[in-house]
């Protein structure tokens, strides 16, 4: 599995324009959430109910375009 900035890294292509790195930009943000979810497991049995998100909210709110 590649992480995210990997990914993005292969997919950035200036030529293809604003539109395209945007919607690039967005899936790369998606499959890192995605590893963090999977990554960062505060509890034995993994993340409860909607625990995650907010987590995820509160922590990069600030950093979301």
């Amino acid at each position: 599995m590649k992480t995210a900035v990997e990914w993005l890294f292969e997919q950035l292509d200036i030529s293809q324009g604003y539109e395209s790195a945007i919607d690039i930009l967005q899936q790369a943000k998606e499959m890192e959430k995605q590893q963090m979810r999977e990554a960062s497991c505060p509890y034995v049995g993994g993340w409860e109910d909607d625990d995650f998100e907010y987590w995820y909210n509160e922590t990069y709110k600030n950093t979301e375009q």
